[in-house]
């Protein structure tokens, strides 16, 4: 017994179990799957959030380098990215167009707790005064875009390019950290079509889509790739800036418009009821990234 946990333990005394590995990874892959479809988040985000960026981009970058490795690496974040795509495209069909404030407000607090982490890998080749001024820049830029696509809100009728396109766009969303394309589908009118596909398994939908998706991929991940380490400080400011931004632009576009006399009376609440609840999503999210971020100090997943 000794022995087995002796063999759990890494060199810096951390506990390194297979199972708990495999599980974690399934778990981020999950977070990152429902991060692609939520509106105002990113999967990209998350992805960084959550420590797999960095290595999904070099795999990307590079596919044929330790390939099975990799593959095997990343096999339980497909399952759990799938998982969290398909279970969630169902309940945002079913509700979120009536709870958008609560749901978003929970993944808010997750991105918020979690932030410092971001800010340390972005320093971590060091930090200079330009950096922050290429985060405010990135800040005020997806915040401005997210209210100008608000504003100008239209309709597309879906079709075999519009789904390939779609596709296209979501998938930068998971090279690109803080682009949040499920706000670019809404603001199309697509969002609701998208989930309500997935949730069916309408083929006519998802084929276009995952072929959209799988050459943007291969078209941009080798160039982000490049961009990452060749400018690395300046990328992930970038970063933090796209995060800070469409964080707070989810606000004005997702949030404030929820609380409306219609949508309170969906909701069976009041507005004071609203911003209460909205403030204890947020509340448990921040909880539930701090907890995480505890059992990833427990178990050392990355290596």
């Amino acid at each position: 017994m000794e022995t087995n946990n002796a063999q759990q333990m890494n060199v810096n005394g951390k506990i390194k179990h297979p199972l708990a590995d495999w599980f974690i990874r399934l778990f981020k892959g999950f977070m990152i799957g429902f991060g692609g479809i939520v509106p105002g988040l990113s999967g990209g985000v998350l992805s960084v959030i959550l420590g797999v960026y960095d290595r999904m981009m070099s795999f990307l970058g590079n596919i044929r380098k330790d390939f099975l490795k990799n593959v095997k690496y990343f096999f339980p974040i497909g399952i759990g990215g799938v998982l969290g795509i398909v279970f969630f495209a169902g309940i945002i069909e079913a509700a979120f167009g009536t709870y958008a404030a609560l749901f978003t407000a929970l993944f808010i607090g997750f991105v918020a707790g979690t932030f410092p982490s971001v800010y340390r890998t972005a320093g971590k080749h060091g930090r200079v005064r330009s950096d922050w001024a290429t985060l405010l820049i990135a800040a005020a830029f997806v915040f401005v875009l997210m209210l100008l696509g608000e504003q100008n809100f239209t309709q597309v009728e879906p079709n075999i390019i519009v789904w390939l396109l779609s596709g296209a766009i979501v998938a930068l969303g998971f090279i690109v950290p803080g682009l949040s394309p499920s706000n670019f589908l809404i603001y199309f009118g697509l969002y609701d079509k998208m989930a309500s596909g997935i949730k069916n398994f309408d083929f006519m939908m998802l084929i276009p889509f995952v072929i959209g998706a799988v050459i943007s991929i291969m078209l941009f991940a080798k160039f982000v790739n490049f961009l990452f380490t060749k400018y690395y400080s300046k990328m992930y400011h970038i970063i933090l800036g796209l995060i800070i931004g469409s964080s707070l632009g989810i606000f004005p576009t997702v949030i404030f418009p929820a609380f409306n006399t219609e949508n309170l009376a969906a909701m069976q609440m009041s507005f004071v009821v609203a911003i209460t609840v909205s403030i204890l999503m947020f509340i448990i999210g921040i909880v539930i990234s701090y907890f995480f971020g505890k059992l990833e100090e427990k178990y050392s997943p990355e290596e």
